[in-house]
């Protein structure tokens, strides 16, 4: 093993970026420590929002010339849909992974830069026409600061973080203040359009904002992990706006190593090493980290700091260009595999196992998970699911994370990999692995504990005795991503991304706090909170005939005219209308209302939100007699 830490290469670990950013200048004299700037914040994401906006977006035209144009930090348009001529449109964003960590200080050590990724697709119709995913040939797209409900924006990087004071030395690369990897800003702090503008991936079928520096700190320095970003498109023919939609830009800097290596601590107790007396809690363990590496490895990290963890571990996260494990890297152990497998058996009494049925999460700090990924404050994992799950139940324990254990048949996400150690951001849980098929054919445990209250999806997506949690293939594919891809890269119905109506993975839809602002962006499409049902969304209202090929076989949702003239389509369909309504056809889980609705039929009838809707609701159940 090498006893110094390897040269640091410009062109090593983030060739791409390097090539980007070539041209920003010289390196920036050092800014506040971030970790300094969160001593005693105000968490904006616990206070309630107090509004949401839903109506129409004015026409602005598109300037491309002054810098002063391309500034959004006075932005006030409301959100949602307009025309352009005869054209309508809709913008699809999201985050990529409901989640994004940023190192709170990078004098010591760097595990993760600020770079924030959304993905977004625009839907177009004309008139009553059928709607069409659009890409840039048709509109451009661009983001925007916006205040949420609370008025927290966040507009600027600048005076946040001291990432930009060690990027040339820890990343390789010369960057000027505010500018990310990628060589996008936010939008404050852009000094072009291009510095804020969304680029068509073809192969994805995606606009992508890749690199965006957003950090978890409003513009009042205020703390906020969950501000508010507007994705804007343009129509290219006209210049003009056409629709906007506001999203989560997530981050969190409670990736932290405090609970352990601070002086003194389980990680930091040796009696031959001389801990860190930093009086900063975030520098004093990070220091430490790099002490303890250096006992146990002969290295000289500590001296060489600040130094980027990649640099010997490989973390796909960070390789940008896509050229896979360096000469170097090849020599260590994966990023993951240092972390979690490493860490698996020195975690004590916190909790690093699934949720059975009827088991309440653990508090947040009590779990492994949170104890370094975003975090007892931040808590990550949030939306729909997090009443009944964890982060084990979908992916192991520390020790499956870490790839200690190859995994079985059918566990890598393409086949390549099956037996095999798992392959960390690749081989990862998807939705079919317990959303394995709907209410007459899916899967069904022995481990009735294992299996959801609905006794249709199951609570753990593997084997509980495969100690690889290698991910379940569903055999029904109603419910699967796309063959060979993760969720996050999948398309469903129309080619629309599956986050573009679910949301992001570890924050589907809808969030249980009704005001937070997860939320929002549903509710400026369709009007309410949750996963994105209603025809009306893409369609024109009453554009759609009476059909069974919604996206997962759905019917019409909020039809009028479905809820009147269903009978022909449901008799000559009942093995269709089983597969949510249940074999009995009184309903299940997957005829819920998504929303309050009002029938005029048989009279007129309310139901709540969340309500499961059978045959027997308005008639004698399947027969559709009165």
């Amino acid at each position: 093993m090498n006893t110094r830490h390897p040269t640091r290469s410009k062109a090593a670990l983030l060739i791409a970026a390097a090539a980007i950013v070539a041209l920003a200048g010289a390196a920036l004299a050092r800014q506040a420590d971030f970790s300094t700037i969160l001593s005693k914040p105000t968490d904006t994401a616990s206070l309630k929002n107090k509004r949401a906006t839903t109506t129409a977006v004015a026409a602005d035209t598109l300037s491309t010339t002054t810098a002063s144009s391309t500034s959004s930090t006075s932005t006030r348009r409301t959100s949602g849909t307009t025309s352009s001529t005869s054209w309508v449109y809709k913008v699809l964003a999201n985050n990529d992974l409901g989640m994004h960590c940023v190192d709170a200080d990078f004098s010591v050590f760097s595990i993760l830069p600020p770079y924030n990724v959304v993905n977004a697709q625009v839907v177009r119709r004309s008139g009553t026409g059928k709607p069409v995913v659009v890409n840039d040939t048709v509109v451009a797209l661009r983001y925007e600061a916006v205040d949420d409900a609370n008025f927290s924006r966040n507009s600027t990087s600048r005076g946040k973080s001291n990432f930009w004071a060690f990027a040339a030395h820890t990343y390789g690369v010369t960057l000027a203040e505010g500018q990310g990897l990628k060589g996008l800003y936010m939008p404050a702090d852009a000094k072009s359009v291009a510095q804020r503008s969304f680029s068509w991936n073809a192969g994805d079928g995606l606009f992508k904002a890749e690199g965006v520096p957003i950090l978890p700190l409003d513009d009042a320095k205020k703390v906020n992990r969950y501000p508010l970003m507007r994705v804007v498109a343009y129509d290219k023919a006209t210049g003009k706006s056409v629709a906007s939609t506001d999203i989560v830009l997530p981050v969190s800097e409670e990736t932290t190593c405090e609970n352990c290596h601070s002086t003194g601590g389980p990680a930091a107790d040796l009696a031959d090493v001389t801990w860190s007396a930093n009086a900063n809690p975030v520098i004093q363990s990070r220091e430490n980290v790099l002490l303890l590496h250096d006992a146990r490895h002969q290295t000289t990290l500590f001296q060489d700091k600040p130094v980027l963890c990649a640099k010997c571990h490989y973390s796909p996260a960070l390789d940008l260009a896509g050229a896979g494990q360096s000469t170097e890297q090849l020599k260590h152990k994966l990023m993951s595999a240092v972390m979690h497998d490493f860490h698996a058996d020195k975690m004590g009494k916190l909790s690093d196992t699934w949720l059975t049925l009827g088991t309440l999460p653990p508090a947040a700090d009590k779990e492994t998970c949170y104890q370094c990924h975003p975090g007892k404050s931040t808590q990550c994992l949030r939306g729909a699911m997090t009443n009944a799950t964890t982060c084990q139940n979908c992916h192991g324990g520390m020790e499956a994370v870490g790839g200690a254990n190859p995994l079985q048949a059918g566990g890598s996400i393409d086949g390549s990999n099956d037996g095999g150690a798992r392959r960390p951001w690749a081989d990862l849980p998807r939705c079919q692995s317990c959303h394995t098929g709907d209410a007459t054919n899916h899967l069904t445990l022995d481990d009735a504990g294992l299996m959801a209250t609905d006794k249709i999806r199951t609570l753990v997506a593997f084997d509980t005795s495969d100690p690889a949690a290698s991910p379940r293939k569903a055999t029904n594919l109603r419910f699967a991503e796309n063959t060979g891809k993760l969720y996050r890269f999948s398309k469903g119905h129309g080619g629309v991304a599956c986050e573009g109506c679910h949301n992001s993975t570890h924050a589907i839809w809808a969030n249980p706090d009704e005001l937070h602002n997860d939320n929002v962006a549903a509710k400026q499409l369709q009007g309410h909170s949750g996963t994105v049902t209603e025809c009306s969304t893409c369609h024109a209202s009453g554009s759609l005939p009476l059909t069974l090929s919604g996206p997962h076989g759905m019917h019409n949702v909020n039809d009028p005219r479905w809820t009147k003239d269903h009978k022909t389509l449901a008799e000559h369909n009942q093995p269709k209308c089983a597969v949510c309504h249940g074999t009995d056809y009184r309903g299940t889980v997957l005829s819920r209302t998504a929303a309050p609705r009002t029938w005029n039929v048989y009279g007129t009838r309310t139901v709540p939100k969340g309500q499961i809707v059978g045959c027997y609701d308005c008639h004698n159940g399947p027969k559709l007699d009165d």
